[in-house]
Parts: C-alpha cells; sequence; structure tokens
C-alpha cells in the first residue's frame, strides 16, 4: 500500500515554470498507451488482411456516412501490403495521423533508451500551454466533424 503511495506521490513533479500541477513527462509512461493503439490497430488490419472479417462502424450503420475513422482497418490491410497509395486513398487524415504518431513514438523510444530528448519548439509548446485540454477536445472534435462533412458531401 505505502509502495503505491509512494509511486503516485513521487510521479509529480514540479515543472520547469514552477507549477507543481503538472505531472513531468515520461517517454516510458507516454508510450505504453502508444504501443496498445498501435498492437490494437495491426491486430484488426491483420484479422481483416487474413480473414477479410473487420469492425463495423456504428456511425456509418445509422448515417450511412463515413466518420473520421472508417477505412482505417482497410488503410491498415493496405499499409500490411506494402501499398501506401491504397492506404492513402481509404483515409488520408488518418493515414497522416499514424505517420505522425509513429514519428513521436520513434523519438520517445530514442529517449526511453538514453538517446535525445526531441521536443517541439519553444514557441509551439508555449502556445500548447495557453490552451485548456477542453479547448483541444473542441478543436479535435471539430477537425473531425469537418473531416467527415468534406469527406461525404463531397
Amino acid at each position: 500500500m505505502s509502495g503505491m503511495a509512494t509511486r503516485v506521490a513521487g510521479s509529480r513533479t514540479p515543472t520547469a515554470h514552477g507549477d507543481g500541477a503538472a505531472a513531468a513527462f515520461s517517454p516510458r509512461t507516454a508510450l505504453r498507451p502508444l504501443v496498445g493503439f498501435f498492437a490494437t490497430g495491426l491486430g484488426l488490419s491483420a484479422l481483416y488482411a487474413t480473414t477479410g472479417i473487420g469492425v463495423s462502424c456504428p456511425f456509418r450503420v445509422v448515417t450511412g456516412w463515413d466518420c473520421p475513422l472508417c477505412g482505417g482497418t482497410r488503410m491498415g490491410s493496405a499499409l500490411l501490403h506494402g501499398d501506401v497509395a491504397t492506404a492513402f486513398a481509404f483515409n488520408p487524415l488518418a493515414l497522416v495521423l499514424i505517420a505522425v504518431l509513429g514519428v513521436i513514438g520513434l523519438c520517445w523510444v530514442v529517449e526511453a533508451l538514453g538517446g535525445p530528448a526531441v521536443r517541439l519548439p519553444a514557441a509551439v509548446r508555449q502556445r500548447w500551454r495557453r490552451t485548456t485540454p477542453t479547448q483541444r477536445l473542441v478543436a479535435f472534435f471539430a477537425v473531425g466533424v469537418a473531416y467527415t462533412l468534406v469527406r461525404n458531401l463531397t
């Protein structure tokens, strides 16, 4: 019990700006959900590539429209076959986001193994810190809605 309390209490350290509310960044901790995300995507894509069984999109079943993630399994299957052009055709936004997440993940792996830390430029980090999590979530959903509309109405 005390080990857990120590670990939780020790995981929050003050940042360079002196606000103790933000936890220090750890690439090892950040990699866990990223690895889970990629492992799930790889598993679903491999299942589809080998059996043709995919996951039905509830949004598409109800509305008949593609959601921002529709085509992701087929995109992953195309990537497993080395066909980047077809993968891009299935879902260009998801492919770009997967590529960005992959680069970020590789940078975190290098850092976790003792290599240099790669960070965004200071101006970008400061701008990011000025936004709240709610603002980021609203922006994320706005991009998703806009992509859904463009994707389905053009």
